[in-house]
């Protein structure tokens, strides 16, 4: 099933609190506000939340609240109510947030496109405070976390970083030829996928350590884990193959055809449904029981 999305999807996740999925989607032009939608379920029309200025990035709480970054600080969003709250950073106003996460203990991080990380503290009156920050990227083209550990990635230096609990960079390792998208799964890894270089590269958190790279071809770009699979679309072919990482070593399980330029998948374990977004205006192509036998 496709469910019609217009425009050029930039990100999507699943939020599992609400059942909720919700696709990012940027403004005709860099500087005109960014819209979230929100896809209840398979039968009522999505909502669009639009937001009051544009957004870069998104990620989420799992209990109904997205967080997206935004010039200066972020927006936090109510995804069943629709409610948006603006918080700006301190002595940020001018920065140019490009990434988000959201740590275990609920601290917010953000990275920007000057090559910082803001790890950030209290929120008070619309303002957060930042409890620590680092600055040794050329750009912080995406973060996520596995629980209270940060891990960036910097497409310019092809390479991934975490940043422990305490603010302070830990380990650093190259990512392949050319790494463009940076995924946490269930299991504590982290998903790397290297479009130039054509793999998937698989990562242990604590210490960072490459666990596996394994040939992916056809232009490997989105990325989505499951308790079962690890999911990476092939932009070059519009095709989504499921990995099974148990092993050691990845093994295709499953693999389906998609929409035109497949560049965002979520996933919602309690169902097995996998959610590919066209980056092209192709819609959200839903997939049940992706995971097959496997």
């Amino acid at each position: 099933m496709i469910r019609p999305l217009s425009g050029h999807p930039q990100a999507a996740l699943y939020d599992n609190g609400t059942r909720r999925l919700a696709v990012l989607t940027p403004g005709a032009d860099p500087s005109a506000p960014s819209g979230i939608t929100v896809f209840d379920d398979a039968r009522n029309p999505p909502r669009v939340i639009s937001l009051p200025g544009p957004a870069t990035a998104v990620t989420c709480d799992n209990r109904g609240t997205a967080y997206l970054a935004t010039r200066g600080g972020y927006f936090v969003v109510d995804l069943s109510a629709g409610r948006i709250t603006q918080v700006s950073v301190a002595d940020a106003a001018g920065t140019e947030f490009t990434a988000i996460a959201r740590r275990a203990d609920g601290k917010l991080v953000l990275g920007s496109a000057d090559g910082a990380v803001y790890i950030l503290d209290s929120t008070n009156s619309g303002t957060a405070r930042t409890a620590n920050r680092i600055k040794i990227f050329a750009r912080v083209d995406s973060l996520v976390t596995q629980g209270n550990i940060a891990a960036v990635l910097d497409r310019g230096q092809t390479s991934v970083t975490t940043v422990g609990a305490d603010g302070r960079v830990q380990q650093a390792l190259r990512a392949g030829e050319g790494a463009t998208t940076l995924a946490a799964d269930p299991l504590g890894r982290v998903l790397v996928a290297d479009t130039r270089g054509g793999q998937l590269l698989v990562y242990g958190i604590d210490p960072l350590i490459l666990r596996q790279a394994y040939p992916v071809p056809q232009a490997p770009y989105g990325l989505v884990g499951s308790r079962e699979l690890a999911w990476v679309s092939q932009t070059a072919s519009n095709v989504v193959i499921g990995y099974d990482l148990s092993t050691g070593i990845p093994v295709e399980k499953v693999r389906y055809p998609t929409v035109q330029q497949p560049n965002s998948l979520a996933f919602d374990d309690a169902s097995g449904t996998l959610y590919v977004v066209s980056g092209s205006g192709a819609g959200v192509q839903v997939i049940d029981h992706a995971a097959g036998a496997a």
